[in-house]
């Protein structure tokens, strides 16, 4: 028999947190992620998203043993402001029995449908920088940090419970050694002279700092036609800087200005920290802070994290800008690798970007939706 119980104290949420550990013990390519970040990440006092989103967390007991866990979401930035009736799920992980992954959907829909919403769609998060999609294909590679990691037969789960594909992700790598230069280092030259643009260069993570604002406006507005994009407040701007500018070389952020000094054009580059997170195995002490800090500094892989053109400056070749910078460091540091995290399949701008880099996809992922009425 399974037992579907919510949880609200900080034990019950370590829990939540921690089964995934022993869900995926014996995996090669999970990623563990650091437990007191998650546990932040859940708290309602320290993450803003809960001005503006709600969740309740759920796990599963089968003979008194945690089987299975889910987080129902509701994010009403979403709901109300753009009229998307939607019941987000996600930290969606379970054995392989039906009748957990069942009972834990279960839960999702009935709040759903307390709440007057026509649909359930995940595996997501709260917003668009959280983590999405359940892996398809590509299980025998280690996934970036801002990923989910899962077990092939999920997809079954979703498939026998009455779930249909929402939407495509594709993540892909290309050696650096594929980049050719002369594809972008005239054109840069000429774009920076035709639209009196100039590349910022950083060395310290407090010059970062007061272009960071700017740089989520930016976010919102070039990514604001995507399919279910939700705006970055105010507040959630103070959280992420904190959250996830502290973990990235400021040498791997590139802003575009032009001669107002109004960004228009950025991206963000991070090493990659899999196999670092891997070692840590969820605590920052006593070792895990040093596996962090050396991938920080010595990972020879990257991971395309973010990059946004201000939609005045689409289709003007500005990526090339963003290219040359990075190239120019990349090379001074050895990089073999570079990673894009997901992508939406049908985000066809985005994949012209990198075309002449011989990208090959690796992995693909989607979010499956159901109707509840």
């Amino acid at each position: 028999m399974i037992t579907i119980k919510e949880i609200f104290s900080k034990k019950e949420l370590k829990q939540f947190v921690k089964f995934p550990f022993k869900l995926y013990k014996d995996s090669k390519c999970w990623v563990p992620p650091i437990i007191s970040q998650e546990l932040q990440t859940f708290n309602k006092d320290e993450n803003p998203i809960f001005n503006d989103a709600e969740a309740r967390f759920f796990l599963a007991y089968k003979d008194n043993t945690i089987v299975g866990r889910v987080a129902a979401i509701i994010n009403w930035l979403e709901v109300n402001g753009q009229d998307q009736k939607k019941m987000r799920f996600g930290w969606f992980d379970f054995i392989d029995d039906q009748e957990v992954s069942k009972a834990l959907l279960t839960k999702v829909e009935e709040i759903g449908k307390a709440n007057n919403l026509e649909y359930a769609e995940g595996p997501v998060g709260f917003s668009n920088l959280d983590k999405v999609g359940v892996i398809t294909e590509g299980f025998d590679t280690i996934p970036p940090m801002v990923t989910w990691y899962n077990h092939p037969y999920y997809v079954e789960h979703y498939e026998a419970l009455g779930y249909t594909v929402e939407k495509g992700y594709i993540e892909s790598i290309f050696p650096f050694a594929n980049v050719n230069p002369e594809t972008f280092a005239k054109a840069q030259a000429l774009i920076k002279k035709r639209y009196n643009l100039r590349a910022l260069k950083f060395t310290k993570t407090e010059d970062v700092m007061p272009y960071a604002d700017k740089m989520f406006d930016l976010f919102n507005e070039s990514y604001s036609s995507l399919s279910s994009f939700v705006k970055i407040t105010d507040i959630q701007k103070e959280y992420f800087k904190k959250k996830f500018i502290s973990f990235v070389n400021p040498e791997y952020i590139k802003f575009v200005v032009d001669k107002n000094d109004d960004l228009i054009g950025f991206a963000i580059v991070m090493p990659s920290f899999s196999k670092a997170l891997q070692k840590a195995n969820g605590k920052l002490f006593p070792f895990g802070f040093r596996h962090i800090l050396k991938a920080k500094k010595h990972s020879k892989d990257v991971i395309f994290y973010l990059i946004g053109i201000h939609p005045d400056y689409q289709n003007k070749g500005v990526h090339a800008v963003i290219f040359n910078e990075y190239y120019e460091i990349f090379t001074k540091k050895n990089i073999e690798n570079c990673y894009r995290t997901p992508e939406l399949e049908d985000n066809e701008a985005i994949q012209k970007i990198w075309k002449h880099f011989d990208p090959k996809v690796y992995r693909k992922r989607k979010t499956f939706r159901k109707n509840l009425n």
